[in-house]
């Protein structure tokens, strides 16, 4: 029992480190049909893997170890030394800024392109069709129209459409479909007996056996637990109607509940990469048997530095499973995922479907007005979302409202998840007319009717103001998006829309009620008014 003492998280018999080196992409055919079960690993070959000792891994010359801080990765090295080659280079010699990423090429589906479609027609069974019209999806929108039949076919796909234009139940119903397929060709293993079902009565002092727990075929990560539960509230309906359970494993909430639905049996897990990597280093999951991965706002788990745990919880699955990647801005920020997971993916591109128009303001402000801009914009009637950048100006600005007079609630990260969500419900269910958030309820609200969406900061990149704006505008509504800015903002503001493709209606500026308009450039001052005599 050498390894007795050995700390830490044992890796999967499937899991390679060394199986994708930096720089190379993967080259041959693709793996196997899931439904034929497990893939075989394929052989090494020596003379590709000279130095690949018999557990895998690359046997290191002694002679090229050196100290302790050159032995990191070659990425990690490299990132370092261009980082420092940046510090110690001027700000005019270091090239042009960089660009927004080119985007995927992909196959445009239209609103034209989905006329007449109904979900049967896309391969779903009666029971998912039955409960999507409970849910009210009767006719599906255009990215379900292109990405349904592919999903179910068993391809990996890349989805990319607006938020709010269905592709939650895009990938939520046609992986409950696959999984179907899978189950009817025996992919999904033999269901237990009738005697194994039955439990067996324990003789008197002795503990009864405890049965094999049924592990994951599905897995779906999300960036945020806001959009994790989201997801969980639309697919749970939709797989419980064929036989199939899921589980939310989010941060933030006790453990043990967590742990306790994984050893009862789950077919589809829903998670965050924290949570669902911290379950697999405690061996309270086990993802060897995931057939189907999904990654939901696959770009943004990438900004936001997740691009390394995903890999590690990709490689615990079954080499060759299908991969589904979506999002709102798919672009090639995910390119080191594609390479290294897809094989030959079928890339798609949807239209708005019952989406309303969405109008886009810009509105410059003085700093000095800024507050009672605020409280005037979003005094407006109907819902209004109130976006912010740090949880601290989320909060004063929620006070702000407050203090005026509006229902308001507050939406950001120092919230507890129970507090989180009951300020989601108030906003839903009209007990609080406005919203103060940050970008956690950019990608993971779902209300229908919110009808204007107020940027008290404006975002720094194009694919935050999608998102933001994409939360108005929803299930055939107009909305309204205002972006509040500073004079010295105005020219980032226009290339961030440029990169957007947005053309605002008005981009102005706005002086508040009460408040003492700017003076115009070269107009002389106001007299100042004589100071009193000293008595």
């Amino acid at each position: 029992m050498a390894s007795k003492g050995r700390r830490g998280f044992k890796a999967p018999a499937n899991y390679e480190p060394g199986r994708k080196p930096k720089g190379r992409k993967f080259h041959g055919g693709r793996a196997q049909d899931p439904s034929a079960g497990s893939p075989r690993r394929p052989a090494r070959d020596d003379a590709e893997h000279p130095a690949a000792g018999r557990d895998g891994g690359a046997r290191r010359d002694p002679a090229q170890q050196g100290s302790r801080s050159d032995r990191r990765d070659p990425a990690q090295r490299d990132a370092g030394a261009k980082s420092a080659r940046a510090a110690s280079t001027p700000r005019q010699d270091r090239g042009p800024r960089e660009q927004p990423l080119a985007r995927l090429d992909a196959k445009l589906t239209t609103a034209a392109d989905a006329a007449g479609v109904s979900f049967g027609d896309l391969g779903l069974g009666g029971n998912i069709v039955r409960v999507l019209g409970e849910l009210g999806a009767t006719q599906p929108f255009p990215i379900q129209v292109a990405t349904i039949p592919d999903i179910v076919r068993g391809r990996d796909v890349l989805g990319r459409a607006r938020t709010g234009s269905g592709k939650t139940i895009a990938f939520g119903s046609g992986l409950v479909e696959r999984l179907l397929l899978l189950k009817a060709q025996g992919a999904l293993g033999a269901a237990p007996s009738a005697k194994a079902k039955s439990k067996p009565q324990p003789k008197r002092g002795e503990r009864a056996p405890q049965r094999p727990t049924r592990n994951p075929k599905a897995l779906i990560l999300a960036p945020t637990r806001e959009l994790a539960l989201q997801i969980d509230r639309t697919i749970q309906p939709i797989a419980r109607s064929v036989g199939f359970y899921t589980a939310q494993l989010v941060g933030g909430v006790p453990l043990d509940p967590q742990v306790h639905a994984l050893q009862r049996g789950i077919d589809i897990v829903i998670g965050t990469p924290g949570r669902v990597q911290d379950l697999v280093n405690r061996r309270k999951l086990d993802l060897r048997e995931v057939l189907i991965t999904v990654l939901d706002e696959a770009d943004h788990m990438c900004d936001l530095g997740f691009l390394e745990p995903v890999q590690n919880v990709l490689r615990q699955t079954v080499r060759g499973g299908q991969r589904l990647l979506f999002s709102a801005t798919l672009d090639s920020g995910v390119t080191e995922l594609v390479e290294e997971f897809l094989r030959d993916p079928a890339v798609h591109e949807a239209e708005a479907g019952a989406d309303g128009t969405v109008r886009h303001r810009v509105q410059i402000v003085l700093w000095e007005h800024k507050d009672q801009a605020l409280v005037q914009l979003a005094s407006a009637p109907g819902r209004v979302l109130v976006f912010c950048r740090t949880r601290a100006y989320a909060e004063r600005v929620a006070e702000l409202l407050g203090d005026a007079g509006l229902r308001v609630a507050a939406l950001h990260g120092d919230l507890s998840q129970s507090r989180r969500e009951r300020n989601l419900e108030k906003f839903a269910t009209g007990k609080a007319s406005v919203l103060v958030a940050t970008d956690v309820a950019a990608r993971g609200i779902h209300v229908d009717d919110v009808d204007l969406v107020l940027q008290a900061d404006p975002p720094d990149d194009y694919k935050t103001y999608l998102h933001r704006a994409g939360r108005t505008g929803r299930a055939g509504r107009d909305g309204v998006v205002v972006t509040v800015i500073a004079r010295t903002r105005q020219k980032r503001t226009r290339e961030l829309l440029e990169n957007a493709g947005i053309v605002p209606e008005v981009f102005e500026d706005f002086v508040p009620a009460g408040a003492v308009a700017p003076r115009e450039p070269g107009a002389p001052r106001a007299p100042r008014a004589p100071h009193a005599p000293r008595t």
